[in-house]
């Protein structure tokens, strides 16, 4: 007797109950980074790694994407780099239909920054868009700054894709009268509102999901390699448009979710991304939440 081996991996999604709500950290797939890309001392980054079982380069980075279910609607955090981007991503279609959503359910999709791993998916590979039924939110000031030619002709050639990327995944949205900006306190639904947290981008935001008995953070991209950023907060990102700001911000939300005794999810967290942060000597340490049946 043999027992052939499947070599395929279970369907990427996982569900936690927030209050009276339900979210789903849905995987997009992953993308690889260098530790060249973090600020800091390389012999520092060197040892986080080593200690984490990471390689120093093409560090596993997933994508995370979220689905809010309020009980009357459904709101997609971030849609990942669709088929436009890296052929490591583009996985959120298959993973929702595995768990039992249909693209045609979905309500609204919040964008917390229009970068080419987080809003290409709004879109099928044929340009149209992916959740018909969908109203597309972007922040207001990125919808101005990736939307800009002027600004589109003053980027480095190896970034003006990305702004083509953000400006294709808009258009059909916009065309259907389907897309709103938005801006800081921004509320999608009860207990679900925009949190300014600038850095990464000029508008880049989290997802404060709040409904009644339940708190959540889903705060974007403030971290890129959480073995890192939470041991040491004061490695930025080659990404961040404002690497003060960026900085700033991180740390900020550090110490709120570790005072607080928040929950968080993060775009780049290890799947599924949820966890909280606990004070550890100079930076912080990530807890990921145990596995729960609901």
């Amino acid at each position: 007797m043999t027992a052939p081996i499947s070599g395929t991996q279970a369907p990427g999604y996982y569900r936690t109950k927030v209050g009276d709500y339900e979210v789903t950290v849905v995987s997009d797939g992953s993308l690889t980074l260098d530790h060249t890309l973090f600020a800091g001392d390389e012999a520092g980054a060197e040892k986080l790694l080593k200690d984490a079982h990471l390689p120093k380069m093409g560090i596993p980075t997933p994508l995370n994407t979220w689905l809010i279910n309020t009980g009357k609607k459904l709101i997609l955090v971030d849609a990942g780099g669709g088929t436009h981007f890296a052929p490591s991503v583009g996985r959120l279609p298959q993973n929702l239909a595995a768990a039992g959503i249909a693209p045609s359910a979905i309500d609204a999709v919040v964008i917390t920054h229009p970068h080419p791993d987080h809003i290409p998916g709004v879109i099928a590979s044929d340009g149209s868009m992916l959740f018909p039924n969908a109203t597309l939110h972007v922040q207001e000031n990125d919808h101005g700054f990736w939307t800009s030619s002027a600004i589109r002709g003053k980027a480095p050639e190896e970034f003006r894709g990305f702004f083509d990327l953000a400006v294709n995944a808009i258009k059909p949205y916009a065309a259907a009268d389907r897309l709103s900006l938005y801006k800081d306190g921004t509320e999608f639904a009860p207990g679900v509102r925009a949190v300014a947290c600038h850095g990464h981008t000029v508008g880049h935001s989290m997802v404060r999901v709040a409904p009644s008995g339940g708190d959540c953070l889903i705060f974007g991209d403030i971290v890129h390699c959480a073995a890192l950023q939470f041991a040491d907060p004061n490695r930025g990102v080659a990404f961040d448009t404002d690497p003060a700001a960026a900085l700033a911000n991180r740390k900020r939300v550090f110490d709120m979710v570790a005072t607080d005794k928040l929950l968080f999810s993060g775009g780049h967290l290890p799947f599924p991304g949820l966890g909280h942060a606990t004070k550890a000597g100079n930076g912080y340490a990530f807890v990921p939440v145990l596995h729960s049946e609901l």
